[in-house]
């Protein structure tokens, strides 16, 4: 019972330290003219401040304090023990949090090259590798009880993970209230997890996750006064990867790992096929374009309200069935995969998300001095 009070303090002043601050996040991107203005891409028809991660950062801290004087005055349990049996080293891992918020930060006033951000992202992702918190091993499938040593590669794999982690976010970020409410429902479902599996250190860090998306999505759902920017994207992207790894460490099941890759599925799905779309069509992986899932849905006549409800519910669809996998056996595994490939699938055919890659792969160029006016559109 404790624990669900705590949680519930917790989800509170997340949310309200965060509405208390995104005035406040707002004054200081305009200051700091770090403003999206519309273009061409760009869904938004005026400027909009984009330094939202500045308010959830801010009531994150806020939350922490409360945990810290909710241990020390009121024997609350204390999420910063470490109780998965190895010792993780939580001012490490909330700096590298810090360094990652920064990058997002500088980003959003100044506007990083992608080298130069991409290397900060490794730098915050490494220091909270160093922090101890790593994904060490994973359970053999095939030989019960043993589990796959990583041994010094144990770094880089946990390295590569977080910075996958903040960038998927990063990327889905396209519409109000989007990735609020998709990282939202991905923490929560890490928090289901997370209590089923006893690690009630994630479950309480989740909370804070949960906490500061719904106090931003005030300022940050249709239309938005407010944008989280690189700030957020990549504090919550970092932050979810931190929980996913402290929910399933030291877990007896390989099945535990799909949970948080199946609950950020959406963000997942559309920075894979992004990649694939931007690699055959000869761009940069990170060249901007209008292909993402959620441009694909306005394209198909739908809202900017009802294209994040659609979105926010098949990312709920597959945390659902991330659940089942895990916590279930038998025949109902076998129901919650394939229904998750079924759901992710049929969206991937409907928006057409690969359709230019094929077309790209089908219809090579044309040959030198063929023209469609000559007549003849084929390559022999």
């Amino acid at each position: 019972m404790l624990i669900w009070i705590e949680c519930c303090i917790l989800l509170v002043v997340a949310a309200v330290s965060t509405m208390a601050f995104t005035p406040l996040a707002k004054w200081i991107a305009t200051k700091a003219d770090a403003i999206d203005y519309p273009d061409n891409r760009r869904v938004n028809t005026k400027p909009i401040p984009r330094m939202g991660g500045v308010a959830m950062y801010l009531g994150i801290c806020a939350s922490c304090v409360v945990i810290v004087i909710g241990v020390h005055a009121w024997g609350w349990i204390d999420p910063f023990r470490s109780i998965l049996g190895f010792k993780i080293n939580y001012p490490v891992l909330f700096l590298g949090v810090t360094v990652m918020f920064a990058v997002g930060v500088v980003d959003d006033i100044r506007g990083l090259k992608a080298p130069v951000k991409f290397l900060g992202q490794i730098v915050a992702a490494a220091i909270v590798a160093s922090s101890g918190l790593l994904l060490s091993n994973i359970q053999n499938p095939f030989i019960e009880g043993e589990f796959i040593q990583f041994g010094i590669w144990s770094y880089p794999i946990t390295v590569i993970y977080l910075v996958c982690f903040a960038n998927i976010i990063n990327l889905i970020d396209g519409l109000d209230g989007l990735a609020s409410g998709i990282s939202a429902i991905s923490a929560a479902t890490i928090f289901a997890f997370s209590l089923f599996a006893g690690r009630l250190d994630a479950a309480i860090l989740c909370t804070l996750i949960v906490g500061a998306c719904l106090g931003f999505l005030k300022f940050n759902h249709h239309p938005a006064s407010i944008f989280m920017g690189d700030s957020g994207s990549l504090l919550l992207g970092l932050a979810l990867g931190i929980v996913s790894l402290l929910a399933v460490a030291r877990s007896t099941l390989i099945i535990s790992l799909l949970v948080p890759i199946l609950a950020a599925g959406v963000p997942i799905t559309d920075t894979a096929v992004a990649i694939i779309r931007r690699v055959r069509a000869h761009q940069r992986i990170d060249a901007p374009d209008k292909g993402h899932i959620h441009h694909r849905l306005l394209d198909a006549g739908f809202s900017q309200d009802k294209t994040v409800a659609i979105m926010w519910l098949w990312t709920a669809a597959l945390a659902v069935c991330s659940i089942v996998l895990a916590e279930s056996e038998g025949v109902w595994r076998l129901v919650a995969i394939v229904l998750a490939a079924t759901i992710t699938g049929f969206a991937i055919y409907k928006l057409e998300l690969l359709t230019p890659v094929l077309k790209h792969y089908y219809n090579p160029r044309k040959k030198p001095g063929k023209h469609p006016e000559d007549g003849d559109s084929s390559d022999e």
